[in-house]
């Protein structure tokens, strides 16, 4: 057979054919190489679950922290579930998550530190976790040692509402506009007071009924720091979703300690709504005669040494029947001074929802028409009188289930000085109620009684009503003085030491 020469030309050829095949065989081998490697930025594979925990976060302690998972993610929209874990707090601390299967729990901070929490992000394609670290730490309060001289505003710096925002350090003269925000907590150092001044001087502390406004000792005791004393008339001082306490370490007027004390002699006034006076050695509130309860709603008097208000007669019918008294204090009662009802319109004693009884100390005037409401209780003090005088009368109508009561204040008989009824107003009538325990000292004519009627023209009916416990007699009717004709059979009586009537002639 005859054998193809190889030209040189032909040797060239199949050199670089299997050269070509060699350098193919390189680059698919490469290819496949590159294509079996992940790099770092390649598309993440299906079925991945990322959890996301949040930015770390620095905050006071007694902040609201609020932790956010949300953006968590599954590669393949799959819906995911949450599992929050604590995983380190300060030593003290016994802080709880509120919901920690949530996409974004919250907890308050208790104690300084750090406070290390763990996201796990489950899905039905896997799970993953992350970490956040809150850490917790106290803002210092401000000091307020100078006068209030020009309008001023103090917010709610620390979130953690038993920490001060602001601490007084000397008394202080609130001389013109001060405005409190909701939340705005102000300790008082030892023996300090405020005084809002008239002309110029104006309290505006409006809080909210979740974030309240506190006036509060240094340290939590009754009688740490001596109260706020009110001189402005202006009609814009507001207190509101309050609470003052520990007042009272020295007396605000006179020897009367208070941890509000309104001015009689500036005229001040005050709108008081839904605050609290508590842990106040003295009264709560005492507002002298000549100061003005604007409106009063909602209040509640609770473990202060005397009883929670003192006030003069004109202010009593601002008092609302929702404002509690009996709360603890030294005496659960409303105490009206020795004081006036003057000559106007009809004024009312309503009561309270509590049962709370009015204490009526010394001698109470009326010279307008003055109601007493069923069920109004008067607990009357040593010595103390009501006098009904010629421009007045006393309508004070109960039910047989809610008699209005007039009594002596601890309970014993002889003890108070009794009602004298000068009114020739045939609107003086008592009816369904019961008087007791006065006679204890004369009331007219050297005579004792529980009630007198005495003057010419003067009248009262009585009737359905108990008279007892009197040191002298029960009912004296003066020469020219009148009373309804079954005085004696329309009424009980008992325990009187002299007769039950007596009538002049």
């Amino acid at each position: 057979m005859k054998t193809k020469k190889q030209t040189p030309q032909n040797l060239s050829i199949q050199f670089l054919t299997a050269a070509a095949s060699r350098w193919l065989l390189i680059l698919l081998a490469g290819l496949f190489f590159l294509t079996s490697c992940k790099k770092d930025d390649d598309p993440v594979p299906s079925g991945a679950v990322t959890a996301k925990a949040g930015a770390d976060q620095t905050v006071q302690v007694g902040q609201l922290v609020t932790l956010d998972g949300s953006g968590s993610t599954d590669s393949e929209s799959k819906p995911l579930t949450y599992q929050w874990a604590l995983l380190r707090k300060p030593a003290k601390s016994t802080v709880t998550l509120s919901d920690a299967t949530s996409a974004k729990p919250t907890f308050k901070p208790d104690e300084v530190g750090e406070y290390e929490l763990e996201l796990t992000a489950t899905s039905p394609n896997g799970k993953a976790t992350d970490k956040v670290l809150v850490t917790a730490s106290v803002a210092e309060p401000l000091a307020i040692s100078a006068n209030i001289t020009v309008k001023t505003t103090l917010v709610d710096r620390i979130s953690n509402p038993d920490l001060p925002d602001y601490i007084v350090t000397k008394n202080i003269d609130v001389n013109h506009e001060l405005t409190i925000n909701p939340g705005v907590v102000i300790a008082f150092e030892r023996d300090v007071r405020m005084n809002v001044n008239d002309n110029g001087g104006l309290l505006i502390a409006k809080g909210e009924a979740t974030n309240k406004i506190k006036f509060v000792g240094v340290q939590k005791t009754k009688g740490y720091w001596v109260g706020i004393a009110l001189y402005s008339g202006s009609n814009a001082n507001v207190m509101e979703y309050a609470e003052v306490s520990h007042a009272g370490s020295r007396p605000m007027y006179s020897t009367t300690k208070a941890a509000l004390f309104f001015s009689g002699g500036s005229k001040a006034q005050m709108a008081i709504k839904n605050t609290a006076f508590t842990d106040n050695d003295g009264y709560g509130i005492y507002v002298y005669e000549g100061g003005i309860l604007r409106e009063f709603a909602e209040n509640g008097f609770r473990n202060n040494t005397e009883a929670g208000i003192l006030l003069d007669a004109a202010n009593v019918e601002k008092l609302d029947y929702f404002s509690t008294f009996k709360g603890n204090n030294g005496r659960n009662v409303v105490e009206v001074t020795s004081s006036n009802l003057k000559n106007g319109t009809e004024i009312t004693w309503a009561g309270f929802a509590d049962k709370a009884p009015y204490r009526i100390n010394g001698e109470l005037t009326v010279n307008t028409g003055w109601k007493l409401n069923p069920g109004v209780i008067l607990e009357m003090n040593r010595d103390a009188v009501i006098r009904i005088n010629t421009s007045g009368y006393l309508s004070a109508k109960g039910t047989t289930k809610d008699k209005v009561i007039f009594t002596s204040a601890d309970g014993s008989a002889a003890y108070w000085r009794g009602i004298i009824c000068y009114s020739a107003d045939p609107k003086t009538i008592l009816e369904n109620a019961e008087v007791r325990n006065a006679g204890g000292n004369i009331i007219v004519s050297a005579k004792k009684a529980n009630i007198a009627i005495w003057g010419t023209k003067a009248t009262m009916t009585i009737k359905n009503t108990q008279i007892s416990g009197s040191g002298g007699y029960g009912v004296m009717v003066g020469y020219g003085s009148s009373a309804n004709a079954d005085l004696t059979t329309a009424n009980t009586f008992e325990s009187n030491a002299q007769d039950n009537v007596l009538v002049e002639k």
